[in-house]
């Protein structure tokens, strides 16, 4: 087993609220203002913003929520984390099914907002149709 041997570092200061909360808005929308917003603050790759009660929110997953492909594959091409939820708005039909056979109860969870799966599979219209097909088999044979 290995140890750190090294001391660890100091982190740097936490992240605005304001600037979380706007990087996470961005991402439900405006591809632009996400690479901008990225490209002036690394650090809001992963950053989650708590719209209240828990209810917390990467940009990825309001991409993921909002049916945008195009802000989502941005943000993982840039090492951003990424989820069941997102995977099934792209249409990852083998990251999902993967997912699905090894944790069945993943079929009922929510996303950001309380969002089923089954919405994210619709957000992805065309691109996620054999995904929401699926996860409709699914969910019926239950």
């Amino acid at each position: 087993m290995a140890t750190q041997t090294s001391k660890p570092k100091d982190k740097p200061p936490a992240l605005s609220a304001d600037l979380v909360k706007d990087f996470v808005i961005a991402g439900h929308r405006d591809l632009d203002k996400v690479k901008e917003m990225l490209g002036n603050e690394r650090s809001l790759l992963n950053a989650s913003w708590d719209w209240g009660g828990g209810d917390f929110e990467m940009a990825i997953g309001g991409a993921g929520h909002m049916g945008r492909p195009d802000i989502a594959r941005y943000i993982i091409g840039e090492g951003g984390r990424m989820d069941i939820f997102v995977a099934t708005m792209l249409g990852e039909m083998d990251m999902v099914k993967a997912t699905i056979t090894k944790f069945p109860n993943l079929l009922q969870s929510h996303g950001p907002h309380g969002i089923p799966l089954l919405a994210h599979a619709k957000a992805g219209g065309d691109e996620a149709a054999h995904v929401l097909e699926y996860l409709e088999k699914l969910m019926k044979d239950a």
